[in-house]
């Protein structure tokens, strides 16, 4: 490898700005802040609701006359 072109690699703190999560990762940047992790995203933490299918699904439901 060649000497001097690589970036220096850090062990990064990684802030989740929504819930204040933190966690140690590897990175070329010293800091990092996200706006969602895994502790605070919906889908992750179970609480995504999925309201636009449940009526698509219910109106194809009664169009084709399916109990």
């Amino acid at each position: 490898m060649k000497q001097g072109i690589h970036p220096k690699y850090y062990q990064c703190k990684v802030t989740c700005v929504t819930c204040g999560n933190t966690f140690m990762t590897g990175s070329t940047m010293k800091e990092i802040r996200v706006d969602t992790c895994a502790k605070c995203h919906p889908f992750y933490t179970g609480k995504q609701r999925f309201t636009q299918a449940d009526g698509r699904i219910d109106r194809f439901n009664k169009k084709y006359g399916i109990k």
